[in-house]
């Protein structure tokens, strides 16, 4: 069972389309484990089209009077149904439960699958005995894009946020302060969260992370390294 999900307003703004790449990415691999989520999304953008149908174009995208508003309310409409469409096409996708396979590409989200096949080559890069990273590259220069796998039973350092964290859980489980996060949950960490994930015992956490800041580790250790951490938008 899914229990975190996208807040109403980051939402409606994927619907609208307005939502940064990396955070659209970070709800779209939601959707696919979601259909909560994708059946609010498919209901956003129908009221959004309904909307458009009532009003004239100009009061739908404001009134300017150098454009042409035919053209501009045909493309509004057409955004909203092509949202509709690549929720029903989200819908159909299925996300396999064989733990033995979980890192094969095939059996992750069709955009994570995307993300991956986009890369000459996945470099894992360790950053402590329980965790590893790898960058993926998205197209954007605002948020850093991994995927991060902790190790089962491992810990991973104590950390705040100088930005925004979202984590996106596609396989195995893990906990820290406020709950317990499996399969398909979508986590956010505003600035000043402190926490400190650690992976269950049964299997390794695989997750899909966007982070516009580095973290801040705490203790001795975090006063030596947290100079020298920086993130890799791309």
């Amino acid at each position: 069972m899914i229990n975190f999900h996208p807040d109403q307003n980051t939402l409606a703004e994927y619907s609208a389309g307005t939502i940064d790449t990396a955070l659209a990415i970070g709800v779209k691999t939601h959707l696919a484990f979601c259909p909560k989520c994708r059946n609010e999304v498919t209901r956003l953008s129908r009221l959004g089209g309904a909307y458009l149908e009532e009003h004239t174009p100009a009061e739908a995208v404001g009134s300017q009077d150098s454009y042409d508003e035919k053209a501009s309310f045909e493309s509004l409409m057409a955004k909203i149904r092509a949202k509709e469409n690549a929720v029903a096409q989200e819908n159909e996708e299925t996300i396999a439960a064989d733990p033995a396979r979980v890192y094969q590409i095939d059996h992750l989200p069709k955009v994570v699958q995307k993300l991956v096949n986009g890369q000459q080559k996945i470099n894992w890069k360790s950053l402590s005995p329980s965790l590893k990273q790898a960058r993926l590259k998205t197209g954007q220069a605002k948020f850093e894009v991994c995927l991060h796998k902790i190790r089962k039973g491992g810990a991973v350092a104590k950390h705040d946020h100088k930005g925004l964290e979202v984590t996106i859980v596609l396989d195995g489980a893990f906990s820290d302060e406020k709950g317990t996060y499996r399969k398909g949950d979508f986590l956010l960490r505003e600035p000043g969260e402190s926490h400190r994930p650690t992976a269950t015992r049964d299997q390794d956490c695989l997750c899909l992370s966007m982070i516009s800041a580095p973290v801040k580790l705490s203790g001795l250790m975090g006063k030596i390294i947290n100079p020298f951490l920086r993130i890799s938008p791309s």
